[in-house]
Formats: structure tokens, C-alpha cells, sequence
């Protein structure tokens, strides 16, 4: 009997557990796409242009041999797997809060069709799936370093021997309700999909992994991976990088790397844990912490979304995220200080905008980066970590080429000749510093010291 394998944040062919499972006993598999409404309609522009490239790109692996369709998933799933009289469903696990709810509905309704049609789910996104690490008596972590210490002694399967050849697939135009993959909203600095996801990758390896741990922190150097909006969408599995890092002989920048997919396993886990914490604080001590509201607050959050706040680092920042979909990580962290320590604004507000314009938007990543830099998630002592963004630009960005390079007011090096302090030479295009740091490092003290 046919099986049908439900592409979710899997878009890729190798090292794909499920497209094996779905094959067994040489059965015939249909794969498909569902666009499912409040996805799509909850996504910015630059995460939908990557996944219908993703997507397109999916179907040429495929021969074209890929349904696209769209819905609600619990209507689509069975409607689809009773066209092709289904045995079974496969798919990877999703362990976010909305994804647990979809598979349950769509697990009901399969159970509805006659011949006791079930989804299966075989593997997740990460290298050791959500809820999977935890303590000695059962509890989840709710550090870091002793999770990172028990991920590593846990370890992790090898990469799936998977690719397109791996299954007799299903001709799409035989099934009713397919779709159109709708043209992408916008363009992408970078290309979608798992072709340029692997080139990427192979690259990255090539050339910048051995000084990664050195050069990470560098917005001005081409030294990172730009690997997160690949892993968000699934066109490149974790297991596939962390094979190339163990080869690599774990030298620095590949333990480096490596330390940073465990962070990305480990939010991931927290968010599974915790699904309130997508939205709330992680530590609800934090919700009584005072933050700013009204009419001024949110002219200096529209300063902050424009990069026009006056700090130079801070306005790259987020130039760079509306200009492209992508910040560095280091300059993230500045930005999202800035707006919750600086501004004192809520950390959701940073949050949602982010989702808005990032391509590599992930909800655990970063929903939980941003608890971080506001002293509310999973971190020992916190709130004492206040980014002067002056300082944190003069040593990351020791020459300015990052700030030059998105904040043109600031391009010229004959009149502004140190883009970190420019009191003396601030072009009169350029704003004044919206707030004073060091009043408001002090303000954001006080209202931390209020918690204790």
C-alpha cells in the first residue's frame, strides 16, 4: 500500500529518517506540502520567500514529483491519504507548543479513516530530540552548561542515508487539490533551499571553520556559518554539520560550532519544557518588572526598528535586519540589550519584531535569546549584563567596517573618523543619542534590584 511523507521543517532529501520509513516494503510514497493558513499568515515576508524556494527547489530534487497544497492540516493530511488509500503517514517530529497541537488534530482525524491510518513520526530537527537530555531524577535542565555536559556524554545518531533515489514517489498531478507554490514575496540576500543549504555549509567548512572560535564574534568579518535560516526550514539536518565538525578533528572552531547546535537543542528543550515561556517570562519573577508603555515608549521602539537611535553599532544592527533578514549574533545581543535595558521596553516587543523580519526566525531560538539578554530566562545572574553599546562596538568592530558598511551617514572616514565616539563629528543627518546609557544602565538596575 502507498504511504504518504508530510515535509514539514524537513525540506530536504538527505539524511532524512522519514522519507526511509515512508519507503518500507517498497511502497509507493506521495510527498507533500501543506500551506497551512496561520503559518503563512503569521510569517514575514522573508521567511516565506525562503520557503517557497525551499520548496520549489525540493520538487526539482524530486523530478517534480511534490504536492503542494493548501489548508488546515487536519482536514489535507486525511483528505490526502484517502486519494491514495494511505497505509500510513510519516513525518519528523515537531516538538514546538503549536506543532504538538497540530499533529494531535491530525492524528484524531486520521483515526476517523477506515483501515486505522496512523502518523508516525521518526526523528526531529535537532541532534537529540526535545526532552530527550535530562537531569538524574527525571527533571528537565534549566542551565546550560550541565545540559551541554549531558548532551555531549548523550551523543547522537548518524546521518540517514536518504536522497531522492530513495523512494518510488507518487506522480502529484494524480491527486486532487494540489497548488501553485506562490512566488516569493521578496528577495533573499542568500538562496533558499537544501542545494545552497550544503553549498553553504561546504564552504563555511572550507574556509572559515578553523577561525571560527577566534572570529565569531565579528560582525565585520565574513566569519559565520549563516547557516540558522537552512536549519529553521530543515534543508539541512544538524546530524549532517556535526559529522563535517567531528571529521574537522574538534579543533576550537569546531568545538565552537558545535557548542552553538547544542544551544540551539537546548532552547528547544526549554521551549518543550515550558511552552508558556514562547510568550511569557521563562522566570516569572520577571513579571513584575517595571517597563515603559505609551506614546513615548513607542517613539523610541520606532527609533530603535529604524536603526536611528543615534548609538552607531545599534542602528547597523537593525539596518542590517531590514535591509537583509539577518543580524549577526553578537549584534543581536546589542540590539536586544539595548532595547530592554536602554529603552526599558518589553522583551516581547524585540521579540515579535524579530520574527517579523528575520529569515531565520526560529520561536525557541529566539523567544529564548531574548529572555537572555533580559535577564528573565535560563541564566544564572543576569541582569547584571547591561552591553554598553559603545564599548561592545569598539571591540567587535574595532575599525567600524561593520557600522560603515550599514549606516552610510557615518561612511566617510574624513569626517567621521572614529565611528564609536562621534560627539565631535556626528553628521547633521545622523541623530543624537536618544538616551543617556549610563542613566539608563543605572535606571535598568534599580527596576532589576526592585525583583530581589
Amino acid at each position: 500500500m502507498p504511504t504518504l511523507l508530510w515535509f514539514r521543517r524537513d525540506l530536504r532529501c538527505a539524511d532524512h529518517p522519514a522519507v526511509l520509513d515512508a519507503a518500507q516494503g517498497d511502497a509507493d510514497v506521495l510527498a507533500c506540502y501543506v500551506l497551512d493558513p496561520r503559518l503563512t499568515g503569521s510569517s514575514g515576508d522573508r521567511r516565506l520567500a525562503y520557503l517557497y524556494g525551499a520548496l520549489r527547489d525540493l520538487r526539482e530534487q524530486l523530478g517534480g514529483k511534490l504536492l503542494v497544497t493548501r489548508g488546515r492540516p487536519e482536514q489535507r493530511i486525511p483528505e490526502l491519504a484517502a486519494a491514495i488509500g494511505a497505509a500510513s503517514v510519516h513525518v519528523s517530529g515537531d516538538f514546538s507548543p503549536f506543532g504538538l497541537r497540530r499533529d494531535e488534530a491530525v492524528r484524531a482525524a486520521l483515526a476517523d479513516l477506515p483501515g486505522d491510518v496512523g502518523l508516525y513520526a521518526t526523528g526531529s530537527p535537532y541532534l537529540v530530540t526535545p526532552g530527550r537530555i535530562t537531569k538524574d531524577d527525571g527533571n528537565p535542565y534549566r542551565v546550560f552548561t550541565p545540559f551541554f555536559r549531558a548532551w555531549r556524554d548523550h551523543g547522537w545518531r548518524a546521518p540517514a542515508d536518504s536522497g531522492p533515489g530513495s523512494a518510488r514517489w507518487i506522480d502529484p498531478s494524480e491527486v486532487p487539490g494540489g497548488a501553485e507554490i506562490p512566488e516569493p514575496p521578496t528577495d533573499l540576500e542568500l538562496p533558499a533551499g537544501e542545494t545552497a543549504a550544503r553549498a553553504q555549509w561546504r564552504a563555511f567548512v572550507r574556509e572559515s571553520l578553523r577561525d571560527y572560535s577566534s572570529n565569531r564574534n565579528r560582525p565585520d568579518l565574513d566569519a559565520t556559518s549563516r547557516m540558522s535560516a537552512h536549519l529553521k526550514f530543515g534543508t539541512i539536518h544538524p546530524r549532517t554539520m556535526a559529522a563535517d565538525l567531528e571529521r574537522d578533528g574538534a579543533g576550537d572552531g569546531a568545538a565552537a560550532y558545535l557548542r552553538e547546535l547544542a544551544f540551539r537543542d537546548f532552547y528547544a528543550a526549554v521551549l518543550h519544557h515550558w511552552p508558556d515561556s514562547a510568550w511569557w517570562n521563562w522566570n516569572r519573577t520577571f513579571d513584575a518588572i517595571e517597563t515603559d508603555e505609551g506614546p513615548d515608549a513607542q517613539r523610541l521602539f520606532d527609533a530603535w526598528k529604524a536603526g536611528m537611535t543615534g548609538f552607531p553599532i545599534v542602528d547597523a544592527g537593525m539596518r542590517q535586519l531590514a535591509a537583509t533578514g539577518f543580524v549577526h549574533n553578537r549584534v543581536r545581543m546589542i540590539v536586544a540589550s539595548f532595547l530592554v535595558k536602554d529603552l526599558h521596553l518589553p522583551w516581547q516587543w524585540g521579540a515579535r519584531w524579530f520574527l517579523d523580519q528575520l529569515v531565520d526566525g526560529d520561536i525557541a531560538n529566539n523567544q529564548h535569546g531574548w529572555q537572555w539578554t533580559a535577564g528573565c530566562g535560563t541564566d544564572a545572574a543576569p541582569y547584571f549584563r547591561v552591553f554598553n553599546p559603545t564599548k561592545q562596538g569598539e571591540k567587535f568592530d574595532p575599525d567600524g567596517v561593520y557600522i560603515r558598511r550599514w549606516v552610510p551617514e557615518l561612511a566617510d572616514p574624513a569626517t567621521v573618523p572614529d565611528v564609536h565616539r562621534i560627539d565631535g563629528s556626528r553628521p547633521a543627518d545622523y541623530p543624537e543619542p536618544i538616551v543617556d546609557h549610563a542613566q539608563e544602565r543605572a535606571e535598568a538596575l534599580r527596576r532589576y534590584g526592585r525583583l530581589s
